[in-house]
């Protein structure tokens, strides 16, 4: 079964993937007229009345930050020290191009997914690419396969790694002794049994108190956890000013095999580099793979347009991957304890890195903000399972508690497992998402034009833009009754937000 999973994996990331998210992500740049870059400060203007929501959405903020509270973890920080050990500092040039050509891919499936949300049983906003495979597409068997994978992926294998990683830190931190025990012929260590339990409850706290209770608290933890880590990256970065133009320097020439050249083997440096940064940048930003729309579709927007969501989450991918990866970029880079193809990665290289720089309690501050990072990705995946186990047709109060419970029990196993076999599974079920959303974004590519360009066509009018489902007639029988279909109540809400 092992080498089933570690084959699809190569095959997926080998070749098929690297494909079609690089040439999705250079196909929605070019429809869309380099969004990413033209409307850049427009992302942020955007977040000046994001606080707002109706009674049955969450504000665009919490969204942003329920998408971050996902997107930043293991990968922004393990993640990120394995690409570069496997990888070189190449594959950090190739984790920026992927981040800023996912950028546009993230605004075409934002979009989508608050064009054709609905309302569940409890009056909430549901949505993402199950609901516009659906609807859009008229495909209820695709949205059904996507579901099931994500349900997988985010349900299940994703947050075991995060356990995982969380229990690694804090030990590797605290250098806390292994204590084995075993149950039959399952072995492990009795502090992250322990470990696994307290993150359970803390879990479980908020995961059985709803969308709306995951969202406070991404809201709440994720900006105070991001910007103490920028912090002290930036602290690093100006301890070290005279190294930074030799790290940038050096990953450039990585990235295209210079540093390789001399000795041969380019070709393979190159790829090494792409694979891995583009996979890792993947893992870390999530575009394309239909994660971040289930929590766009959840939000009120402001202005009240689908495609406002869109610059929301193209912010969410810059900050995932251009600021808080690059931070750990620099932390490692910097330190002088990055060694290819060394004997230490993973979250152990940035802790190490950190202390180097700062003494033994960055190797504590790195398990806190592990902790926090995945912890908050822990409640913020749950939530998207939720939304297509919903979407699957599951939304009775019974079958959702066994489903937080299947969840809390994978967050305990992966708390106490070893894991190769687990990440290589998360690929693969990552990878099946990509696929599946991406060939649905992009059969609906015209419709994420339109709405491009009826949003900007009112900004350049100097007016709010407001979306009128009466200047698509083809979409009628498409969106759910009640949600875009007021245009009046949409203007009167551009007023009361004067």
């Amino acid at each position: 079964m092992a080498d089933i999973i570690y084959l699809m994996n190569d095959l997926l990331w080998g070749s098929i993937l690297v494909y079609l998210l690089v040439g999705g992500g250079i196909y929605f740049t070019i429809r869309l007229g380099f969004i990413q870059f033209r409307h850049f400060g427009h992302m942020f203007s955007v977040l000046k009345n994001s606080r707002k929501a109706d009674s049955a959405g969450i504000s665009s903020f919490q969204a942003l930050c329920t998408s971050l509270a996902a997107r930043v973890g293991t990968g922004n920080m393990a993640g990120v020290a394995v690409a570069l050990t496997v990888g070189g500092p190449g594959a950090i040039f190739w984790m920026w191009l992927i981040a800023m050509l996912g950028m546009a891919t993230s605004f075409a499936e934002s979009s989508l997914a608050q064009l054709y949300k609905t309302k569940d049983s409890d009056g909430n906003y549901r949505g993402g690419p199950a609901y516009y495979m659906e609807k859009g597409l008229g495909m209820r068997w695709m949205g059904v396969l996507f579901s099931v994978f994500l349900i997988i992926a985010f349900g299940l294998v994703f947050n075991a790694v995060q356990a995982n990683s969380i229990v690694g830190a804090v030990i590797n931190a605290f250098e806390i002794q292994a204590h084995p025990m075993s149950v039959g012929e399952f072995s492990f260590d009795r502090n992250a049994l322990i470990g696994g339990v307290i993150i359970v409850a803390i879990s479980s706290f908020v995961i059985f108190g709803g969308i709306r209770k995951i969202a406070r608290t991404a809201e709440l933890v994720v900006p105070v956890m991001a910007l103490a880590y920028l912090g002290l990256a930036l602290f690093v970065m100006f301890s070290n000013l005279d190294k930074v133009p030799d790290v940038i320097s050096l990953i450039f020439k990585s990235a295209f095999g210079l540093q390789e050249a001399a000795a041969g083997g380019v070709g393979y440096a190159i790829a090494q580099a792409m694979i891995n940064g583009i996979k890792r940048g993947l893992f870390s930003n999530e575009a394309g793979m239909g994660s971040a729309p289930n929590a766009a579709a959840s939000a009120t927007p402001y202005p009240p347009h689908p495609a406002s969501q869109g610059y929301v989450q193209m912010l969410g991918v810059f900050t995932d991957t251009i600021v808080i990866c690059s931070a750990t970029v620099a932390i490692i880079l910097v330190s002088g304890e990055y060694v290819p193809h060394g004997e230490f990665t993973g979250i152990e290289l940035t802790q190490r890195a950190l202390s180097a720089e700062v003494g033994q309690w960055g190797s504590i501050f790195i398990a806190v903000a592990i902790f926090f990072f995945a912890f908050t990705s822990i409640i913020a995946n749950y939530s998207y399972a939720e939304t297509n186990l919903i979407f699957l047709r599951h939304s009775h109060k019974a079958g959702l508690n066994i489903f937080r419970v299947i969840v809390l029990g994978m967050v305990l196993f992966g708390a106490v497992a070893t894991l190769p076999v687990v990440w290589a599974m998360a690929d693969v079920s990552m990878g099946l998402m990509a696929i599946v959303n991406m060939v649905a974004i992009l059969l609906l590519s015209g419709i994420v034009v339109k709405l491009a360009k009826d949003y900007n066509q009112q900004l350049k009018a100097g007016v709010v833009p407001t979306f009128d489902a009466r200047n698509y007639p083809e979409l009628h029988s498409q969106l759910e009754e009640g949600i875009w279909d007021d245009y009046e109540e949409l203007k009167a809400q551009v007023e009361r937000n004067k």
